[in-house]
């Protein structure tokens, strides 16, 4: 069983593409939503949330955990690696993809305040950005959009743009979607832009890279697909997101 956790219903847009390339599996999510967002929370709260969520995973029967959550991974995946028998799989920033395709020679970067001062996410840009202009912005109030299902309208436009207008005026023609969340503002991301604007989410690759692990380490059962929701908090949103995409995979 795969397990999956975000601090709330980002993980989702993970979930998408892992069922795309697994989609016989069974799965179990987990929302934290009680404590979402996770951006501005310590490192020591975020790892013990990531903990304690890892230990319900195991045992409801995951043999495999991906942390659909950037901040999470950041904070947390080193000291869940060494403390539980299992694989973990998480989320890598997509600077260097975003790097290639530019053509400006600006990428910009959204992301929570703890994804950008994370030394994972430091090292990649440092790493894979050395030619371009790195372009940096929270994506403020996306979060919460997306957990109270608030994915487009006016409401979210207006939010949108404030954090994607900085961009575009820096010139970047490729934005990094450093946050499992913003994938489901894309649309209304590539609208308030007001221009043609690549959007690189790590998800394709996320999953890809789990179905290698698993293909590695025979963990592939194709037993019949099933997903079992978990929350810490309300899951009427996380349903009702869920609901709508597993419609249109």
């Amino acid at each position: 069983m795969i397990g999956i956790f975000d601090s709330g219903t980002g993980g989702l847009s993970v979930f998408r593409e892992i069922f795309r390339l697994l989609p016989e599996e069974r799965y179990i999510y987990y929302s934290d939503n009680a404590n979402c967002p996770y951006g501005e929370k310590t490192k020591e709260f975020i790892t013990d949330r990531a903990r304690a969520i890892s230990s319900f995973l195991i045992g409801q029967g995951a043999d495999i955990i991906v942390v659909a959550c950037n901040t999470a991974t950041a904070a947390a995946i080193s000291s869940l690696r060494a403390e539980f028998p299992i694989c973990f799989i998480g989320m890598e920033p997509a600077v260097k993809p975003a790097a290639q395709k530019t053509r400006t020679g600006v990428v910009g970067v959204l992301a929570t305040a703890g994804t950008l001062k994370a030394s994972k996410y430091i090292d990649t840009r440092e790493k894979w950005a050395q030619d371009v202009k790195i372009v940096e912005h929270i994506g403020q109030g996306f979060v919460e959009l997306v957990e109270n299902g608030i994915l487009e309208g006016p409401e979210a436009e207006t939010i949108v743009e404030k954090s994607i207008r900085p961009l575009i005026e820096a010139g970047a023609d490729t934005i990094v979607l450093g946050c499992t969340h913003y994938p489901f503002l894309a649309e209304t991301i590539r609208k308030t832009a007001g221009c043609p604007v690549e959007l690189i989410d790590s998800a394709p690759a996320v999953a890809k890279h789990l179905l290698e692990v698993m293909q590695e380490k025979g963990l592939i059962h194709m037993d019949g697909f099933s997903m079992t929701l978990h929350s810490s908090g309300d899951s009427t949103t996380l349903e009702r997101i869920y609901n709508n995409l597993i419609q249109t995979i």
